[in-house]
């Protein structure tokens, strides 16, 4: 009998603690084809592209980044709550996963929050850059507000602490910060990532949302605001510069007019302490974008941007031009498609992904002066 009630407590206790909290899986399959032009070629497949050509293949994350993942909340009283969040990339097409970024590259974090006095992260997160998200007609697809960056608005950051405020009065903040985790607080050449920082305020209301936002990458090699450059312009090395080193100020709103979104964005890309840069390689960057979203039905929606990088430093400037939309199959799944171009000035050479800079064939520019123009369609599925 007295096995029976202990039995009986203990299954008890067991339904009382799932009650007070809870795991959930979700994740998003995005595969489609893609046909691309100005897409850079050399014989000796190696060195600088020496003429271009075109190629149609088989894609995933164009839309939207392949991705699985797991989070979790435990209710504690008093109004807290324990929280946890995992979250990994992986490629649809070849079922390749994130590789040097860890099995959770994306997201890695256990904290706490509270209704009141907001959230507290701490672990690895996606970079505060990635703010800008909220802002891009496209939502940051291959081919919009992190291409022209050359991938500088959409990183993750690891060792992070992170705080989320509650709204108040249409207000709300969320910084994180950063540790390299050197002996140097900057960085130093001893780990992999130089300190790192970043807040955003918004306010949103009913008509129109606003968001400012300052973020910071310091180079892991000697914590500096520039990226280590090793090569000439030209040459497969060549280094990051502004693009991966370098301080962030943008300014962002989103306009709601019934159907339509307007959405429109301004980012200035600060470098500083740079030394022997090479002509070609800038150090300040002015990007920005506009674009409106229609909404012609509950499930159909049509997207349209135009996307400017101007650097210093002779780099040129570059434009991209793009039409688009999804269709919305169910409340999971969705068809899309994605028309877009680049244009690029005398001495540019932006591609429409967020390559790394140089001419090389391995860096999927175009060549100087040309542009190149992409068509995908895909299919997207969440769970």
């Amino acid at each position: 009998m007295k096995k029976a009630l202990l039995a009986a407590s203990l299954l008890t206790f067991g339904v009382a603690a799932h009650a007070q909290s809870s795991v959930t899986l979700y994740g998003r399959l995005d595969a489609g084809l893609e046909y691309m032009s100005g897409v850079p070629t050399n014989p000796s497949a190696t060195g600088a592209a020496t003429s271009s050509s075109h190629r149609f293949r088989a894609e995933s994350g164009d839309w939207g980044t392949s991705l699985w993942g797991m989070k979790g909340v435990e209710d504690i009283g008093g109004g807290n709550k324990v929280l946890f969040q995992l979250e990994g990339s992986f490629n649809t097409m070849t079922g390749a996963g994130p590789g040097g970024g860890g099995l959770f590259n994306r997201w890695a974090t256990v904290g706490m929050s509270n209704d009141q006095f907001g959230t507290l992260l701490l672990g690895r997160e996606l970079f505060i850059s990635n703010g800008v998200w909220d802002f891009d007609p496209f939502g940051q697809s291959n081919w919009s507000s992190a291409s022209l960056v050359r991938g500088r608005n959409w990183p993750q950051s690891s060792n992070n602490v992170s705080y989320q405020s509650p709204k108040f009065a249409g207000f709300d903040f969320y910084g994180q910060y950063a540790l390299s985790n050197a002996t140097n607080w900057n960085g130093n050449g001893t780990t992999t990532q130089g300190r790192e920082a970043g807040a955003q305020i918004t306010y949103t209301n009913a008509l129109f949302q606003v968001r400012g936002l300052y973020d910071e990458i310091r180079n892991p090699a000697n914590g500096s605001l520039y990226g280590v450059q090793t090569g000439a312009i030209n040459n497969a090395n060549v280094g990051g510069g502004v693009f991966s080193a370098s301080r962030e100020y943008s300014a962002l709103v989103n306009v709601f007019l019934g159907q339509f979104k307007v959405q429109a964005a301004y980012q200035a890309i600060r470098s500083s302490g740079a030394t022997g840069v090479l002509p070609g390689q800038p150090t300040t960057l002015n990007h920005e974008w506009g674009g409106v979203t229609w909404q012609a039905t509950p499930a159909a929606a049509l997207i349209a941007a135009v996307y400017h990088v101007n650097g210093n430093n002779g780099a040129g400037n570059a434009t991209i031009y793009t039409v688009g939309g999804s269709y919305n199959l169910s409340k999971r799944t969705l068809l899309d498609l994605q028309v877009a171009t680049t244009q690029n000035s005398k001495s540019a050479n932006y591609g429409l992904n967020a390559n790394n800079p140089g001419t090389s064939v391995g860096t999927d520019n175009p060549l100087p002066g040309h542009s190149q123009t992409g068509v995908y369609a895909g299919i997207q599925h969440s769970f």
